[in-house]
């Protein structure tokens, strides 16, 4: 009888033991989406490889951003980063049907070469979803909730995030990012760095980013990148970002 029991209890105990193994998986799967900080679950907020055709035409956002800085903004510039993106992605064997923010999550296995353009490429496709035409002139919703939780006001974020872009020394962008401690911050990173790299200065998910690169603003501001930054809020796509913000 006791030989009986022993046997049911160690059949049991392995039963259990093959269960909570099978269970792993799905929990590790669960804790991975509950990540949302990483990447965001609409299919539609994933980056590809390829450049897409620019929302609008050129001289959409005029008087903000001139159709001329648009057009060889996009056409030129951000194109390069596409193609030469695709290159080093051939030459480092990476799957190009799998979202590009799988790589920038690990860019520090990547060359120099995937890191310049795979950050060049990315932040172009954000950039122009970003702006709009018919802007909205303020955020609602559980994004301006947001906004006024961790800064206390709009004009708060709007001040911040525009030091950031007029202090970045060089080239570089100014973000509004969601950190993994569900903060947002404004902040900026240096070249074609951003949030989502595992090398960034400022981490997080970016829902928006301003381009103080010179090519984003030269031939109608000039120097004046101050000037640039004030306009560009007239043009910013509040009703994409919040999109984005309510994707995490």
């Amino acid at each position: 009888m006791k030989q009986t029991s022993r046997r049911n209890f160690i059949e049991k105990s392995a039963k259990a033991g093959v269960a909570t193994l099978i269970a792993l998986p799905s929990l590790n799967s669960l804790m991975a989406a509950g990540s949302n900080t990483k990447f965001p679950f609409s299919n539609n907020l994933k980056t590809g490889f390829d450049q897409q055709p620019l929302p609008y035409p050129y001289n959409a956002l005029e008087p903000s951003i001139d159709a001329q800085t648009m057009d060889i903004h996009y056409n030129k510039h951000a194109s390069a980063y596409s193609k030469n993106l695709k290159e080093a992605a051939v030459a480092e064997k990476v799957d190009m049907t799998k979202p590009l923010e799988d790589v920038l999550h690990k860019i520090s296995k990547y060359s120099v070469k995937m890191r310049n353009n795979g950050g060049g490429h990315y932040n172009h496709e954000l950039f122009w979803k970003s702006m709009g035409a018919n802007a909205n002139a303020k955020p609602t919703g559980k994004l301006l909730t947001a906004i006024e939780k961790d800064f206390g006001s709009l004009d708060e974020m709007k001040k911040q995030l525009t030091e950031a872009a007029k202090t970045r020394f060089g080239s570089g962008w100014a973000w509004l990012v969601f950190t993994k401690d569900k903060k947002l911050v404004a902040g900026s990173t240096p070249n074609q760095d951003n949030p989502l790299m595992d090398i960034a200065e400022l981490k997080g998910f970016p829902l928006f980013g301003i381009d103080v690169w010179e090519h984003a603003y030269y031939l109608k501001y000039q120097n004046r990148r101050p000037d640039y930054i004030e306009n560009f809020w007239k043009v910013l796509n509040w009703n994409y970002v919040a999109e984005r913000f309510n994707s995490i």
